[in-house]
């Protein structure tokens, strides 16, 4: 994957708007079932390993 070069006359930064008080809401529920799913995932490949390697 190469390089995007910028033409002269366009710009490619984008203006974010500020997230409203329920998209952060939904977005930290998210972000914490994920965090939770990935806790549980890491703490079983870690014995399973165990098992194996004993």
């Amino acid at each position: 994957m190469g390089i995007i070069k910028e033409p002269k006359d366009v710009d490619f930064t984008v203006q974010s708007e500020p997230w409203t008080e329920e998209e952060l809401k939904d977005f930290r529920e998210i972000m914490k079932e994920l965090k939770e799913k990935n806790s549980k995932r890491i703490i079983q490949t870690s014995i399973s390993k165990k098992k194996v390697g004993a």
